[in-house]
C-alpha cells in the first residue's frame, strides 16, 4: 500500500468515525455592524471540527485536499471547493494528511436567516432565493464557473464594507441561486436527521437566555452552573469543550454587542450604556470595546452617524 493511499484511507476512516459521534454546537459571535460574519482560519484549527450551528454557512476551501463531511455525505475536496451549509447541518473538513499545517485553508461566511426573511417580505426580487435556502438544509456543493464566481464574491466580502460589502453578499447569493444543475449537487440525503446532542443544545440555550436577560447585572458563572445542574468548575470545562470558547468571553462579546446596538439606536451617553451592559467601570468598558472593535464607543457612534 502506498503512503498516499494509506493517508487517504486514514482520512476516510476518521470521517466515518466522526459520523458516529454527536457534533459539537458552535457559538457564532455576532457583530451588530455586519449582517454576515466573514473569517478565515488555518488547518488544524479549533474552528475546524465536527460541528453545527443555527446559522447558514458558505465554506470555501483555498488549498489542500482531503475528505469532507456534510450531514451523512462523505466525499473528497480540493482547492476551490465551495459549499453552502444549512442551519444545524453538521459539517467538517479533514485534510490529508491530518497533521499538516495549511495556512488560511478555509474562508467562512456565517449568517442568520431571520434578516433574509425580513428582506424577502419587502423585496419581492429576493423570492428567487427561496429555493436556495430550502436546498441548503441538505447542503449544496457548487462546481465549475459557479464555484469560481462565488469564490470571488466570498473573498471580496472580506475586503469591503458598507453598501459595497452588501452588494458582494447579494451577488454571492445570486450566483449560487442561478447555478445550472450540472454545477450544483445536494449533499445530505433528504431523510437525514442530524445526530445532535440534545443535552448540549439545551444547556447552550439556557446559558444564552440567562446571559441575555442579565446583561446589565453581575453575571456569576456559579449561578449559571447551578441553573444547569453543574458545579462551577465542571460547567467551565463543559462550556469550553462544547462551544470552543470560555464563558467569560461569551459574556464579554454579548455585552459589547448589545452596547453597539444601544450606541447606534439611542442617544444615551456612553457612561449610561456602559452601565446598561454591565460595566461599572467606564475605563474598562472603553478598553474592552476598543480591543473588540478597534475603535472607542464614541468613535463607533460617530462613524455610524456620518
Amino acid at each position: 500500500m502506498t503512503e498516499r493511499l494509506k493517508v487517504r484511507q486514514d482520512a476516510l476512516r476518521a470521517a466515518h468515525q466522526l459520523m458516529d459521534r454527536a457534533p459539537e454546537r458552535e457559538l457564532v459571535p455576532s457583530d451588530p455592524r455586519q449582517s454576515v460574519r466573514w473569517h478565515e482560519h488555518d488547518y488544524p484549527s479549533p474552528l475546524s471540527r465536527w460541528n453545527y450551528h443555527p446559522e447558514l454557512e458558505v465554506h470555501l476551501i483555498r488549498s489542500g485536499v482531503g475528505r469532507f463531511i456534510v450531514g451523512d455525505r462523505v466525499d473528497t475536496f480540493g482547492p476551490g471547493q465551495l459549499v453552502l451549509v444549512g442551519p444545524n447541518l453538521p459539517h467538517h473538513w479533514i485534510s490529508d494528511p491530518r497533521d499538516q499545517h495549511i495556512e488560511k485553508r478555509d474562508v467562512v461566511l456565517q449568517f442568520r436567516s431571520d434578516w433574509l426573511v425580513r428582506c424577502q417580505a419587502v423585496l419581492p426580487e429576493l423570492d428567487a432565493l427561496r429555493g436556495l435556502w430550502s436546498d441548503a438544509a441538505r447542503g449544496i456543493e457548487f462546481a465549475g464557473s459557479t464555484a469560481v464566481a462565488a469564490a470571488r464574491h466570498v473573498d471580496r466580502v472580506g475586503r469591503t464594507d458598507g453598501a459595497t460589502r452588501l452588494q458582494e453578499i447579494f451577488g454571492l447569493f445570486s450566483v449560487m441561486a442561478s447555478a445550472p444543475p450540472h454545477e450544483r449537487r445536494l449533499l445530505a440525503r433528504e431523510w437525514f436527521m442530524p445526530q445532535q446532542d440534545a443535552r448540549v443544545a439545551d444547556v447552550m440555550e439556557n446559558v444564552l437566555g440567562y446571559v441575555t436577560e442579565n446583561l446589565s447585572d453581575e453575571i456569576r458563572m456559579s449561578r449559571v452552573a447551578s441553573a444547569v445542574g453543574m458545579s462551577e468548575s465542571g460547567f467551565s470545562k463543559y462550556f469550553l469543550r462544547a462551544s470552543n470558547m470560555r464563558f467569560t468571553d461569551l459574556v464579554r462579546q454579548m455585552r459589547l454587542s448589545h452596547a453597539c446596538r444601544l450606541l447606534a439606536a439611542t442617544d444615551a451617553s456612553v457612561s449610561s450604556i456602559s452601565l446598561d451592559v454591565g460595566y461599572t467601570n467606564l475605563s474598562n468598558f472603553n478598553r474592552q470595546f476598543k480591543r473588540e472593535y478597534g475603535v472607542t464607543p464614541s468613535e463607533f457612534r460617530a462613524r455610524g452617524t456620518r
